[in-house]
């Protein structure tokens, strides 16, 4: 049984956020995936202005209404806009049924514009997905790094983050977190390059490694692989597919009264 940290609706067919929904629960369901995070609205926004941002989030619980046994949510933000990320932070998370925080690439998380919103993350036991890479091309100009995650970890020791697709390039984006015991690393979005697990696994300890596909960008398949074809203990592909994101969610699913 499998829980999958990093989810979308964009790819997906559909013209609804219900009927994407619907097709990623009967692939998800035929891969052995248990519970799918799922975040970001039909369509990506780089850069999402107050009410792109609550139209985003609508489509997302639109996708959770039918499927609040398997599937679970994260609120889309953008440090750009305080109040209103605090806002939908309230509504979708303290108020509503998501269960945690999505940051893409309007901000580089290293900036201060993070700090009250990563403060009432905390409060709300909410992990922060932040996406991070490092592109030979050049990143956008508001995409975070690993080292960006890393100081904002520093400055936030009682938050919990997930270090999104490992830092891209995930050899430097794996020896950059080495030293951030509050952020553990997902899995999903770059190639299933073998080795990737096994590193992560010997510089942070299995503990903080855990499975994200990023689908539909990626198929499940080929992010199992990863995992299903790394060189570690069983009970190691058992905490990293499932226990490990379990336990990071648990406060979060037990304030509200959900499964875990």
């Amino acid at each position: 049984m499998i829980w999958d940290i990093h989810g979308h609706l964009t790819g997906l067919p559909g013209s609804t956020a219900t009927e994407r929904m619907a097709r990623l629960m009967a692939i998800a369901e035929r891969m052995g995936i248990e519970r799918q995070c799922v975040c970001m609205g039909l369509n990506f926004h780089y850069d999402p202005n107050p009410d792109d941002l609550r139209k985003q989030n609508d489509e997302c619980l639109e996708a959770l209404a039918h499927h609040h046994d398997r599937a679970l949510g994260l609120v889309y933000l953008n440090p750009k806009h305080t109040e209103a990320s605090l806002a939908e932070l309230e509504r979708c998370v303290a108020q509503g049924p998501m269960v945690g925080v999505k940051l893409w690439v309007a901000v580089r998380c290293s900036s201060r514009l993070l700090d009250p919103l990563v403060e009432r993350a905390a409060e709300l036991h909410a992990p922060i997905l932040q996406h991070t890479w490092y592109k030979t091309t050049g990143n956008l100009p508001g995409e975070s790094t690993s080292a960006d995650l890393a100081e904002l970890a520093a400055r936030h020791p009682k938050a919990q983050f997930v270090c999104g697709h490992s830092g891209g390039d995930w050899q430097l984006g794996l020896q950059t977190m080495r030293h951030s015991p509050n952020v553990v690393v997902e899995t999903g979005g770059f190639d299933p390059t073998t080795g990737c697990v096994e590193m992560a696994v010997r510089e942070l300890g299995v503990e903080r490694v855990i499975f994200g596909s990023d689908v539909p960008g990626r198929s499940y398949a080929s992010q199992l692989a990863k995992v299903r074809g790394a060189e570690i203990e069983e009970f190691e592909r058992r905490m990293i597919l499932r226990d490990n994101l379990r336990r990071l969610l648990r406060p979060i699913l037990e304030s509200k009264g959900m499964r875990p």
